[in-house]
């Protein structure tokens, strides 16, 4: 069946859903992102709005794996009745590939919504609501054929990532919300940021610390004392994530990084690698660019998008291959330092020589901006 494209392709805000289930409920519904906490928010206002309306049975799927069982999914959606319940279902696809089966089941409930939509504007009430929860795709995945057709059918909300610089914002809404804020001037900044660095992107851990100073004090102005008693240090901090704050040219949250991750107990064989990998890629990515490819080319051969994308695009144009190289070199020199080798050129510590080797790549990668 083909499906026409309708006024609800474009994607909607996350702010923009209420204003959306103010209207109706639709078959279909598309929930992106990478942000968990405002994911799982919007999720909250799509059931209730879904329990308002009598849609009181819920079923849940969760993909993982290539074994998952599609099948289950498709009968689900069919299991309906003279005398069915109304009944919301859930489909999570965290890593955002259904595989094949699943690309070809997303296409059929695409098609199955289509046609629950036209018997609501006959003036049929539908027993059936469909939600799809995705992470955010690449451009490669948003131009699959299973995304474009819920794409063209299904309300699709993106929860847009709250980036480092905007999370003390962020935080002063959400204790505004609850009837609480900060110092005017500097002193207040310097309250947000240091909380900001204590979850260090973790919006989810930020939300409980906000509940928290919601139980410990009654609405009305916080101290910067009273916020740093009160708020743990949840920062949970991502080796993976550590590349893009060297890319990105920020000193002080890479040494901040390197610390947690040190006393977390991560291996300092996954934190050189993970920035071993990312030189390679570096490497790789100029010398195609000197041989006259294009780099849109390839950045899609080194499998580079999102935030990377972005940052490697900003930087490559100015870093030469010379430089990369003597960092590919010192990448090699470290290999041996994590496995307990010594070197002449390096501190014989390991997370020492990750430190000074991570603040060269990282003024490497500022000084290119």
């Amino acid at each position: 069946m083909a499906i026409p494209h309708t006024a609800h392709t474009a994607p909607t805000a996350p702010t923009a859903l209420t204003a959306s289930l103010a209207k109706g409920l639709r078959a279909l519904y598309v929930i992106q992102g990478d942000e968990p906490l405002l994911q799982q928010e919007l999720l909250d206002e799509l059931r209730h709005a879904a329990l308002q309306q009598g849609f009181a049975q819920r079923a849940v799927f969760r993909v993982a794996g290539a074994r998952f069982d599609w099948s289950e999914v498709w009968s689900q959606t069919q299991s309906r009745g003279l005398f069915a319940e109304q009944q919301m279902v859930e489909i999570h696809i965290p890593s955002g590939k259904p595989g094949k089966e699943g690309g070809q089941v997303l296409t059929q409930i695409a098609e199955l919504a289509h046609t629950l939509q036209e018997e609501v504007s006959g003036g049929a009430a539908h027993e059936l609501l469909l939600a799809v929860v995705l992470p955010s795709l690449d451009k490669t995945q948003r131009q699959s054929t299973w995304f474009q057709a819920l794409e063209r059918v299904g309300v699709v909300s993106q929860v847009q990532k709250i980036e480092p610089s905007a999370l003390p914002g962020w935080i002063a809404q959400r204790l505004a919300l609850q009837g609480h804020q900060v110092k005017a001037g500097a002193q207040g900044a310097q309250t947000l940021q240091f909380f900001a660095d204590r979850v260090e992107g973790n919006t989810l851990a930020a939300h409980q610390e906000i509940q928290k100073l919601a139980l410990l004090y009654p609405p009305g102005e916080l101290s910067f004392e009273e916020v740093s008693a009160a708020v743990l240090n949840v920062a949970r901090f991502d080796v993976f994530k550590l590349s893009l704050a060297v890319l990105s040219g920020q000193f002080e949250r890479v040494e901040r990084m390197l610390a947690g991750l040190q006393a977390e107990g991560e291996a300092a064989v996954l934190v050189h690698y993970t920035l071993a990998e990312e030189v390679r890629v570096l490497c790789r990515i100029k010398a195609s660019m000197l041989k006259g490819q294009a780099l849109p080319m390839a950045l899609r051969e080194q499998r580079v998008w999102g935030v990377r994308e972005k940052l490697i695009e900003r930087v490559i144009v100015k870093l030469g291959l010379p430089t990369l190289e003597r960092h590919l070199l010192a990448a090699h020199q470290l290999d041996g330092v994590v496995k307990g080798l010594r070197s002449t050129r390096w501190p014989q510590d390991a997370w020492a020589a990750l430190h000074q080797w991570a603040f060269l790549l990282t003024k490497t990668c500022s000084l290119a901006k």
